[in-house]
């Protein structure tokens, strides 16, 4: 089971994630890369400018659900506990078992055509492109976090309906090119 986030905090964007996505993808890639066909830094920290819960996300995408044997098995090698999707179709989670020396992060290993990757990826893209939706978004997650400082649930469901609607705006853009 993932780690549970006990407080809801979050904080200004800060330039360093990048590089901690950085440090975090090339510890990945010494133990998988050759297994994988990329790499994307995903999720809120990902996203300049944003405000967020201070975690990395960070998606390896492999050719197909062939490579995850292998993948769980190399990954189990250095620390690292497969738990499955976590109810998210097309994107399996790692939580690594001890002290890497990271800041907190969330791995996952996702098909190149899975859903949970091409959300994440259509998301992130979206709200690059787009300040406004992006502010309108920070304003959401700040209000969420001091309603339900407490409730990791209650948060995540409360951006629900918000990510669903950038999610559809982002499949109209790509059917409009």
């Amino acid at each position: 089971m993932a780690e549970r986030t006990k407080v809801i905090e979050v904080v200004p964007y800060d330039p360093a994630w990048k590089a901690e996505y950085r440090r975090i993808e090339a510890r990945i890639l010494d133990i998988a890369g050759d297994l994988i066909i990329g790499s994307e830094h995903v999720g809120s920290t990902s996203i300049e400018g944003l405000w967020a819960k201070p975690v990395i996300d960070l998606d390896l995408v492999m050719e197909s659900y062939d490579k995850l044997p292998e993948i769980i098995r190399r990954l189990q090698q250095f620390g690292y506990e497969h738990q499955g999707n976590l109810g998210i179709e097309g994107r399996e989670a790692f939580q690594s078992l001890q002290d890497d020396g990271f800041m907190k992060y969330h791995l996952y290993v996702c098909p190149k055509d899975g859903k949970g990757y091409r959300e994440h990826i259509a998301f992130r893209d979206y709200l690059r492109s787009h300040p406004s939706a992006r502010d309108e978004y920070q304003a959401v997650k700040q209000r969420l976090a001091e309603e339900f400082r407490y409730d990791i649930d209650a948060y995540c469901e409360g951006k629900t309906a918000f990510v669903q609607s950038i999610l559809q705006k982002a499949a109209q853009n790509r059917n409009t090119i």
